[in-house]
């Protein structure tokens, strides 16, 4: 245990000044989305960038963690305009999900876990299992984030969950702090956006 909490401590300060800003401004994201704030975004933007160059890196080989990041960085950007409505309707809000809503949320993660799989295949990882299923987790927790959708939480909790373990194993350990912390204010999160869907639909 002494051993661990050495090499825990030696990898901690041996983290880049890249990885410090991505973690600082991941929780910032998931900060502003537990509070239901539009800022979630212009942080996410950042955080995924930085997470997206970094993962992509030889020495990390977390490739389909680094794609993932590019589809954040994307989905980002189309959650900001769809939040906002960029056609000038009213403003998206929180809701939860419907049957044909949770199909697709489980077709993405079927279709998307295999995929991601068989084309890790192609690359140096050497842990393809686990990559792709937190990347195909986090891409359906996504969808539902852009739509505002409360089981979003779920979604991405359960990608944070098999993400810690493999963070930690590659020795990402303040992106593996990083995660643990998002894994617990997602609790939050789902409980707070239930809490106002709930008060929404009270109001009617």
């Amino acid at each position: 245990m002494t051993a661990w909490i050495h090499e825990f401590l030696v990898q901690v300060k041996s983290t880049s000044w890249l990885e410090w800003l991505a973690a600082v401004f991941g929780v910032f994201s998931v900060l502003f989305a537990q509070r239901n704030h539009i800022l979630l975004y212009p942080t996410g933007l950042v955080s995924t960038g930085i997470y997206a160059y970094l993962l992509s890196r030889r020495e990390a080989g977390l490739y389909a963690e680094a794609l993932l990041n590019t589809y954040y960085f994307v989905m980002t950007l189309y959650g900001w305009w769809h939040w906002k409505r960029g056609d000038g309707a009213a403003e998206l809000v929180i809701s939860i999900c419907n049957t044909a809503e949770w199909f697709i949320t489980i077709g993405i993660v079927l279709i998307l876990w295999p995929l991601f799989w068989y084309l890790l295949g192609f690359t140096p990882s050497t842990v393809p299992g686990w990559d792709s299923f937190v990347s195909a987790t986090a891409c359906a927790g996504m969808w539902l984030l852009a739509r505002r959708k409360v089981e979003n939480w779920i979604l991405l909790n359960l990608s944070n969950l098999v993400a810690i373990p493999l963070f930690a194993y590659k020795g990402y350990y303040v992106t593996m702090l990083l995660t643990v912390f998002l894994f617990i204010v997602a609790i939050f999160g789902y409980f707070s956006w239930r809490r106002l869907y709930r008060l929404r639909t009270a109001a009617f």
